[in-house]
């Protein structure tokens, strides 16, 4: 910790320190006497919950704020796709048959990395989720092209460390699925999904809702695969149903290589938050 504070007070470091070396006594035993921030289990006692959400929001908002980073592109998709080379381990036979992705992921990754080094790594950063799969691809790429990366981990039920291609000191872990969902669209210039399951499909459909309805800018939308999004989703049901908007398709684009997802972005026009819902009278 540097000490560049303006503050004449001690540091909250420095009170620790001398705290751990205060007489041992009943008195400075009990857990009443610990300080505050210092104190575990007062830290994850229920009532604090609103205390750890700020943390968990702050801490990689401040790293990531120290190391100038200001823009990403986001990498969501499947943990199961393997990589081509590993396709005969695939679950399934369609597993095997979207292994390509995981190149392709890995090639798209490295090519927005090479154009966030043209600003020092500040723009343009990957950020995945940080575990196996696509998201083990586009952290690769970065590495591939010499830059970082960023990797939002989650606590599981089962043991996923993050993948070894995620930078370490941009590697970060999280308790709330919702602060970590805001972590990965704070800084985002652009939005692409691989094909996944359920994790892919719900990171998908809160990230285009939020542009769906005007509380995010528009960024380019991109899902790799239209034979599987089409297989899976039924898009244009849902506009002839009028649950959503024709327009609403409009949102997102299909492409099946790196190049093409590269070239969306690079020649997108910047657009405004929508005012309102097409198609609402509400």
């Amino acid at each position: 910790m540097s000490d560049d504070r303006k503050s004449r007070f001690p540091d909250a470091q420095s009170d620790r320190s001398r705290a751990e070396h205060l007489p041992h006594t009943p008195q400075t035993r009990s857990p009443s006497y610990r300080l505050a921030f210092d104190d575990n289990e007062f830290m994850l006692r229920d009532e604090l919950r609103p205390v750890r959400l700020q943390l968990e929001l702050l801490k990689p908002q401040l790293l990531l704020d120290e190391k100038g980073i200001e823009s990403t592109i986001v990498m969501f998709g499947g943990a199961r796709i393997p990589s081509p080379q590993n396709k005969e381990q695939a679950r399934t036979q369609t597993l095997a048959e979207l292994s390509h992705f995981y190149d392709e992921a890995r090639e798209f990754a490295r090519l927005m990395t090479l154009t966030s080094l043209e600003t020092v790594g500040q723009h343009n950063v990957i950020v995945t989720g940080g575990g196996p799969g696509v998201m083990e691809a586009g952290n690769l790429g970065a590495s591939d092209a010499g830059g970082h990366s960023i990797g939002l981990g989650i606590v599981l039920p089962h043991e996923q460390a993050p993948n070894l291609y995620v930078t370490p000191d941009l590697s970060f872990n999280f308790h709330y699925f919702a602060v970590r969902k805001m972590h990965f669209l704070m800084r985002a210039r652009a939005i692409t999904v691989f094909p996944g399951g359920f994790g892919t499909l719900d990171e998908l459909f809160e990230s285009l809702t939020l542009i769906q309805t005007g509380r995010m800018e528009r960024v380019p939308f991109i899902l790799f695969g239209r034979a599987f999004w089409e297989k899976i989703i039924n898009w244009e049901a849902l506009a002839d149903a009028g649950t959503i908007s024709d327009q609403d398709l409009d949102l997102f684009r299909f492409v099946e290589t790196a190049q093409e997802a590269v070239e969306i972005i690079d020649n997108w026009e910047p657009a405004p938050a929508r005012g309102a819902l097409p198609d609402r009278d509400l």
